[in-house]
C-alpha cells in the first residue's frame, strides 16, 4: 500500500512540474537590430526629422538604442521609458496616454511610466517579447506610426 501512495505522489508531483513551466521566445539583439532597422527604414520613408529608437526585452531592459542624426538628446531617454512602458504593461503606450487623458491621471504617479504615444509591444507566437519605443520624428503620431512599424519586424 506504501508503495501504491509513493507512486501515485509521484505521479501526481511530475504532472504538477510539467504544467508550471513553459516555452518562451527571447527577443535576441540581432532581433532588437532587425527592429531598430525596420524603425530606421520606415521614418526614412516618411522623411521624419530625426528619431531615436529604444528596443528592450519582456522585462524592460535595453538590449539596443540608436538615434538618427540631428534628433534632440532627450530622445533617447524618451524612447526607451516609451519601450519599457509598452513592456511592462503589455500594451501601447498610445493606450495608456488615453487612459491618462481621459481623467485617470493618478497613473501619472507611477515610477518609470511613460504614458506617450510610440511604444509598442514586440508579438511573437502571441507572445509579448519586448517593445521598441520611438521618439524625436515630426509628431507623436509619427513616432508610434514608425513604432508600429518597427514592432512588425519580428512577426511571423
Amino acid at each position: 500500500m506504501r508503495t501504491l501512495l509513493t507512486s501515485i505522489a509521484l505521479t501526481v508531483s511530475m504532472a504538477a512540474t510539467a504544467t508550471e513551466t513553459q516555452s518562451v521566445n527571447t527577443l535576441t539583439l540581432e532581433g532588437a537590430r532587425s527592429v531598430i532597422a525596420a524603425a530606421v527604414a520606415d521614418a526614412k520613408a516618411k522623411n521624419a526629422p530625426g528619431g531615436a529608437i529604444a528596443v528592450v526585452d519582456s522585462g524592460g531592459n535595453l538590449v539596443a538604442l540608436e538615434r538618427l542624426d540631428n534628433t534632440f538628446a532627450a530622445s533617447s531617454l524618451i524612447s526607451y521609458g516609451k519601450a519599457r512602458t509598452a513592456a511592462q504593461f503589455k500594451k501601447p503606450t498610445r493606450m495608456l496616454e488615453d487612459i491618462v487623458n481621459h481623467g485617470r491621471t493618478a497613473m501619472v504617479a507611477l515610477t518609470d511610466f511613460t504614458p506617450l504615444q510610440g511604444g509598442v509591444p514586440i508579438v511573437v507566437d502571441g507572445q509579448v517579447i519586448g517593445a521598441v519605443g520611438v521618439s524625436g520624428a515630426a509628431s507623436a503620431q509619427q513616432d508610434d506610426e514608425i513604432a508600429v512599424a518597427a514592432a512588425a519586424a519580428l512577426k511571423k
